[in-house]
């Protein structure tokens, strides 16, 4: 959720019920606190905050995670062993985010207090083993005892329904929000999402660090370097600095980067987060009682 959860979309979401997270990892460490300390204004609510852990400045965001008294924190990208303990220690609930049985018994081993599991589906960074989220969850589920929060694919109440039923124990919504009021996502990216039809999104960049992007005149530069061979530098260099930015925060459709998950083809209409997590809770109500008819 970099460049769409800042403080506004957080604490809109943790207002209603949820737990908002801020993602941290688009911002500096300035910026960061500035977006703790207004959610803080804004919600009385527990909310958290996402620091991927391979970014330079991932240690100066921690270190204020600590100082303004954040009490959840969902780390991404990197090794959980690394700041686990240390932010338990300071009476932190901690998540890590993975994507297959390797890490998820890691996290178990790091004493992460939960995992989230995101499939293949998901925008974003996504696991080289491209294991779609059906299959993800019950594999965790059988792999690790501490609870489970499924994550790829997952934009409404019955989608909700079926990762409980497969196992996990919540689930963590991204894409949906992104078309939010509160999303700090450019207007422009936002229609490009309601815009988006089955097959509009693909997963790119396999030998740095796979994503899942809107097809776009960056993401064909890129698919044709990667079918041409290209070098690890090379995808670097085209890759450039700041290319999430400048698609996702700025409006750039043609040379950003647009992380977006495969359920922006379900997204039709941009609506108050509040909105959408009532209509998420009430369709996985719904869905519930429509199952529990079903006996064989």
């Amino acid at each position: 959720m970099i460049w769409c959860s800042g403080w506004e979309l957080a604490s809109a979401v943790s207002n209603t019920g949820g737990l908002g997270l801020i993602g941290g990892g688009s911002m500096n460490p300035e910026k960061f606190r500035e977006h703790i300390r207004k959610c803080k204004a804004t919600t009385n609510k527990p909310f958290g905050v996402n620091i991927p852990l391979l970014y330079p400045h991932t240690e100066a965001l921690i270190s204020i995670v600590i100082e303004e008294d954040v009490k959840i924190v969902f780390t991404s990208a990197g090794n959980p062993k690394k700041y686990t303990s240390y932010l338990k220690e300071n009476n932190i609930t901690v998540c890590h985010v993975i994507a297959n049985v390797k890490f998820a018994k890691k996290c178990e081993e790091a004493g992460v207090d939960a995992i989230v599991a995101e499939g293949f589906e998901a925008g974003g960074h996504n696991g080289v083993e491209e294991t779609t989220t059906i299959a993800l969850i019950p594999l965790i589920r059988k792999a690790v005892s501490i609870p489970l929060i499924a994550a790829g694919g997952i934009a409404s109440g019955r989608s909700m329904h079926a990762a409980i039923a497969l196992g996990a124990d919540g689930v963590q919504i991204g894409s949906r929000f992104v078309t939010s009021e509160e999303s700090s996502a450019h207007d422009t990216f936002k229609q490009k999402i309601l815009d988006a039809e089955d097959g509009d999104t693909r997963l790119s960049l396999k030998s740095l660090v796979p994503v899942r992007l809107l097809k776009n005149k960056f993401f064909y530069l890129v698919n044709e370097a990667e079918q041409n061979g290209a070098s690890k530098e090379e995808l670097m260099k085209i890759l450039g600095h700041g290319r999430a930015r400048i698609g996702m925060f700025e409006g750039d459709m043609d040379e950003g980067e647009l992380e977006i998950g495969q359920v922006s083809a379900q997204i039709s209409k941009i609506k108050p987060a509040a909105h959408i997590l009532q209509e998420i809770i009430s369709e996985f109500n719904t869905s519930v009682k429509e199952i529990g008819k079903y006996q064989f």
